[in-house]
């Protein structure tokens, strides 16, 4: 198996450490590790006297638990612990998906929720977003796409790039359809907790159906990416247990200190993504007026969730360029939909960083130089 080079981060590879404004990041701000032990009394001393041992291979169990906490149904026995989302996707994918299966996968998307399959040899079916609708993809699409052959849906809502949530009916649609077709749900939830309003927050898929799976991360509404920690939960043991077996041939098991921080959080998970809406709902009140500012050049769907958002060039202009120009002209980093697989008129932007306003200032001259 081999899939095609990764382009959203190769992308990232060359930018993300060399340019000094960006204004594309998908996570939230992030903190020290000693304002994170500031949180819980007897944290740092826990640190400290951490033995720098092995970990279980399926996530220790102190943390297991922990993230058992922000399901409904989910034991920590549900659960298995990776280095990061994306090691999550490529063992489920490579678990469940053989060649000949058939996927439907919502689009666009991060690039390894369809790339995997397609490198398997799957078919693969894109389940497009209409930016018409609200970046809504119709339900009956979904529905009449299912064929004998298919094997799993695989969505991500709240989504990445447009900061789109799933309506709950259109959840509900989903979950029906895979339950009465026996259909794997792999559901991309990284950003769950991000919802702008809290009623919008839809039921994780593991809760939901017994063949969801629902993928989590400390990246996103956490702010804490550098910990590289990530996690499947799911009721279905039997799938489980051949996710842990393949884990066996990558990571084998997590980082100790990572664990260790990562039950530290989310045993003060409320805060931490109190603390990254604050960041997106400020920046956002200042993103609002730049959009409306400069409304003969872009448009957008505003986001309902996460912390991000896509936006469209007006007048035919090329998103690879434009982000090119920008970051070579101010060293304000955007990401092109290129990256995205989905056409050159549009560009992400990330609004979860503590420093969105310096990044507008310069992103602004540029605009009022060149346009």
């Amino acid at each position: 198996m081999r899939p095609e080079n990764f382009l959203l981060e190769k992308y990232m590879g060359i930018y993300e450490f060399s340019a000094p404004y960006l204004l594309c990041t998908s996570d939230c701000e992030t903190i020290t590790v000693s304002e994170l032990l500031s949180f819980e009394e007897g944290a740092e001393a826990g640190l400290m006297d951490l033995r720098l041992g092995y970990t279980e291979a399926r996530g220790g169990k102190e943390l297991r638990e922990e993230i058992s906490k922000l399901y409904g149904n989910i034991s920590p026995d549900d659960v298995i612990t990776f280095a990061g989302a994306e090691e999550g996707i490529f063992i489920f994918m490579n678990a469940v998906l053989s060649k000949g299966d058939h996927v439907i996968v919502q689009f666009p998307a991060y690039q390894s929720l369809y790339e995997i399959a397609e490198a398997i040899g799957c078919e693969v079916t894109l389940w497009e977003m209409k930016e018409e609708d609200g970046w809504k993809p119709d339900p009956d699409f979904l529905v009449k796409n299912i064929r004998k052959n298919t094997k799993a849906i695989i969505i991500n809502s709240p989504h990445n790039p447009t900061g789109f949530n799933f309506p709950k009916e259109d959840f509900g649609t989903i979950v029906n359809a895979a339950r009465e077709n026996d259909l794997y749900l792999f559901s991309d939830e990284v950003y769950r907790q991000l919802e702008f309003d809290p009623g919008t927050r839809l039921p994780a898929a593991a809760d939901l159906y017994e063949k969801g799976f629902s993928l989590g991360v400390m990246s996103k509404a956490f702010g804490l990416a550098g910990l590289r920690s990530g996690w499947i939960a799911a009721r279905n043991r039997e799938t489980l247990e051949k996710i842990s077996s393949l884990k066996d041939y990558t990571t084998i098991c997590s980082s100790a200190p990572s664990e260790y921080l990562a039950a530290v959080a989310l045993r003060h998970s409320d805060r931490l993504v109190d603390r990254s809406l604050g960041i997106i709902k400020k920046n956002l009140e200042i993103l609002d007026p730049f959009m409306e500012r400069h409304s003969d050049l872009f448009e957008w769907v505003r986001p309902v969730a996460a912390s991000i958002g896509f936006v469209k060039l007006k007048n035919g202009v090329s998103a690879t360029d434009f982000c090119k120009k920008v970051v070579d002209e101010t060293g304000v980093l955007l990401m092109p939909s290129t990256v995205y697989g989905f056409g050159d008129s549009h560009f992400r932007v990330g609004f979860g960083r503590e420093d969105m306003e310096q990044c507008l200032e310069k992103f602004e001259i540029f605009l009022k130089n060149n346009y």
